[in-house]
């Protein structure tokens, strides 16, 4: 009897585990996607910002077709790309991002396009999505890292591996990015 009682304890001890784990894993899963759907938001939110910003630009500046070219043409490579590719879409958008830089030095060599109210407000608004996009980022390599380490821990590795659940890849910086910047004072 009393051995029966204790194999009952054990066993409903294991299935509340189970499902623990279970739940846990299923908890950051959703985190990670969450957190993917939160890079999706910022990423639309400065494809929308992109065209009033070519447009204020456009009537400025006539000798710089070519950057304007290359960010449109960015912006449709963004929105028309495989949306479950998490690496290619942020490839397209850091590309995106430093063409969109390449504008903000246009403005330099126009000083009339400076002084407009409606470039100024479109470039805070662009300067504001991309530290959005970088703390998304993190966000989601977070969420990864979390998720990750809930497939790999025991005992949630156990139902893991019941439940096929896969480890998350985290968005990788570009090589390029990761150089250091030369900086010379010389003329």
């Amino acid at each position: 009897m009393i051995a029966g009682i204790i194999a009952a304890v054990v066993v409903v001890l294991l299935v509340i585990v189970y499902i623990s784990a279970y739940n846990g894993l299923i908890k950051g899963r959703t985190y990670v996607q969450e957190s993917w759907s939160q890079i999706d938001v910022q990423l639309k939110r400065r494809n929308d910002l992109i065209p009033n910003l070519i447009e204020t630009v456009k009537g400025y500046s006539h000798y710089e077709q070519s950057t304007l070219e290359k960010v449109v043409g960015l912006r449709s490579q963004l929105i028309n790309g495989p949306a479950d590719d998490h690496q290619k879409t942020m490839a397209v958008s850091d590309q995106l991002s430093n063409s969109l830089k390449s504008i903000f030095a246009v403005s330099e060599a126009y000083p009339d396009l400076k002084a407009d109210k409606e470039y100024v407000k479109l470039m805070e608004e662009l300067t504001n999505t991309e530290n959005k996009i970088a703390y998304s980022r993190q966000l989601y390599n977070s969420s990864v890292a979390s998720f990750n380490m809930k497939i790999q821990s025991f005992p949630s590795n156990i139902v893991a591996s019941i439940h096929h659940f896969k480890i998350s890849e985290y968005l990788q910086v570009p090589e390029e990015e990761k150089a250091t910047p030369k900086v010379s004072f010389d003329k």
